[in-house]
């Protein structure tokens, strides 16, 4: 774990996606407190605080932290780490630590200016198993650029052209999962209860796939 925690600390992707992370927050924060920033959807002008989607942007961002720990440097580390599973747990246990310490701090301040504090246990749980997902995916790749390719694809290509063709699907993927958690999605959404549980499941499938691959990978 300190050597994990070493790894994260001393990556610059890691202070960068911090602070991208924290203006993001802040910025989107003060434009749904204020509404003075109005965006033109097929239903007319909405305000920022009712795209769900813009108000959870900022999570890629903060997702490049485990990603990047995750997947640079993995066949040294499995080659000096025979016990694969401590490996894999030590790995795990640091990526959710740094996002259980950084998440209030970067989400507080948007939280804050549009009164909405109540929500900070929620939205830290959401970043933590998106960031599950993001580190279990890295760790299946062995890459940082495949993984954050396809989440931020999901909800950027995916989800609106399946929208209209596949609601049912769309709806179980991760990016709408945690907008269901967050209780923001529009049409088609599940409860909050449900989108957590899809959202967790997301989460277990991709660390268990990770650790499956790190206790047979290069053995």
């Amino acid at each position: 774990m300190r050597a994990e925690f070493t790894r994260i600390r001393t990556l610059p992707a890691t202070w960068i996606a911090l602070a991208v992370t924290l203006a993001a927050n802040t910025l989107l924060g003060l434009l749904a407190a204020t509404d003075t920033v109005r965006v033109a959807t097929s239903d007319g002008q909405v305000a920022v605080s009712q795209l769900g989607t813009v108000m959870l942007a900022p999570v890629y961002a903060f997702l490049a932290v485990p990603v990047f720990a995750a997947g640079r440097e993995l066949r040294i580390s499995l080659l000096a780490t025979p016990d694969r599973t401590r490996f894999l747990l030590a790995k795990l246990l640091t990526s959710a630590g740094t996002t259980i310490v950084a998440a209030p701090v970067l989400l507080l301040p948007g939280l804050l200016v549009r009164h909405a504090v109540d929500d900070l246990f929620t939205e830290v749980t959401a970043y933590l198993l998106l960031g599950l997902v993001g580190c279990g995916f890295a760790v299946l790749t062995r890459t940082a650029v495949t993984p954050l390719a396809v989440l931020l694809a999901l909800p950027v290509l995916v989800s609106p052209m399946l929208a209209g063709l596949l609601p049912g699907l769309v709806r179980l993927l991760p990016h709408e999962a945690t907008l269901s958690f967050l209780g923001t999605s529009t049409d088609p959404a599940l409860s909050r209860t449900a989108g957590f549980w899809v959202l967790l499941a997301w989460a277990v499938v991709f660390v268990g796939a990770a650790w499956v691959a790190t206790v047979r990978r290069d053995s």
